[in-house]
């Protein structure tokens, strides 16, 4: 019990805060001074680290105040992170019955080196993009804006997710492709390409959500959303919303370059049938077809690889792969990719015929 309890405390302090008076906080603070350490080996052979740790607080009321986290006990943790002198933590203040602070290492501060690695990454989309880098990093700032000031707010406000997104991603597309590519024909097969692929991939989902009876609630994080506000959150809703985002950008890489395509094939022989065009440019698309379709699989597998290494192990609560899939986190996931590249699929097709009903036109 002493064991559960503490696992408790440690990894959800949302717990302990509804027993106290006082709320935890957490903020920054630095390690200056390690009182001591101790190593030890797991039952599983992994090697064990833990340390008493002295540190100095580093923002607000809070700055040059000391600390002392505890990290020495007969607790056995997941996580076990090594600390050194300087390093920036994020402490968090968890109050006992009596009204005693107690001190938890929550994870390392990593904002600088992330704002690096965004500096990095738009230093070199500058020199490789040029003029239409920067562009894309204005549309980048305006998609960032749009999810940020709209599409969530209006969510925690008690609007429709699937509604909400759907509006939101329209606007989104607006500005991606516009703003990347200018404001030509190309740009309009693009932007109606990607909305009526859009559309077909948030039908699918929708369905197979409703027929599999998927409540898009399966991790702690989203049922945690439950007792955020007054507002009742529709997570189905949220389930499709998410749906929608995350085959935005995929449509958007797809529908551009098989216009684009379209475009060029026609620039090198006007002459051609609309057949010829067609046929030329769609055995482009299939190509990029496979390899984006591996993408998108790849991108929801990767994001459950925790979970896939759990069920490969043997060592989890299903039986076999039928009751796997049938698990919800599971289904899900299966749902989201194979009703996105069904979408990704069909665009091909459809930015295919409409580009080359346009520079046919005339034929």
């Amino acid at each position: 019990m002493k064991k559960i309890l503490f696992l408790l405390i440690f990894l959800f302090p949302m717990f302990v805060s509804a027993q106290t008076t006082e709320p935890d906080t957490i903020f920054k603070a630095e390690v200056f001074e390690i009182i001591e350490e101790r190593s030890a080996v797991r039952k599983n052979g992994a090697d064990l680290f833990q340390q008493n740790l002295k540190l100095r607080g580093l923002e607000g009321q809070r700055e040059n105040e000391e600390y002392v986290f505890t990290g020495i006990n007969d607790f056995e943790l997941i996580k076990s992170n090594v600390y050194k002198i300087g390093d920036k933590v994020l402490l968090l203040e968890s109050m006992g019955a009596d009204n005693d602070p107690q001190y938890y290492i929550v994870d390392y501060v990593r904002t600088n080196i992330i704002l690096y690695l965004f500096a990095l990454f738009v230093f070199i989309l500058l020199i490789v993009g040029r003029a239409k880098g920067f562009r894309s990093i204005l549309s980048l700032f305006f998609t960032f804006l749009i999810i940020i000031k709209y599409i969530i707010p209006s969510i925690l406000a008690g609007a429709n997710p699937l509604v909400t997104t759907l509006l939101g991603s329209l606007v989104i597309l607006f500005i991606i492709i516009y703003l990347t590519e200018g404001f030509n024909p190309m740009s309009h097969l693009a932007v109606i390409s990607i909305g009526i692929s859009l559309f077909i991939s948030v039908f699918l989902s929708w369905f197979f959500v409703l027929a599999g009876k998927l409540s898009g609630v399966f991790s702690e994080e989203i049922a945690s959303l439950a007792s955020i506000g007054d507002v009742a959150i529709n997570f189905q809703g949220l389930l499709l919303a998410g749906i929608i985002i995350g085959l935005l950008g995929v449509l958007d890489d797809v529908v551009v370059a098989q216009v684009s395509t379209v475009e060029q094939i026609h620039k090198t022989n006007t002459q051609q049938s609309r057949k010829d065009l067609f046929s030329s440019s769609f055995k482009v698309g299939i190509s990029h077809i496979s390899s984006m379709t591996n993408t998108l699989f790849l991108a929801y597998a990767g994001a459950s690889l925790p979970l896939l290494v759990l069920l490969v192990s043997g060592e989890s609560v299903f039986g076999n792969t039928f009751d796997a899939i049938n698990n919800e986190q599971i289904a899900t996931e299966i749902v989201r990719t194979l009703a996105g590249s069904i979408g990704l699929i069909l665009s091909v097709p459809i930015s295919t015929y409409l580009s080359v009903y346009w520079y046919k036109r005339k034929s």
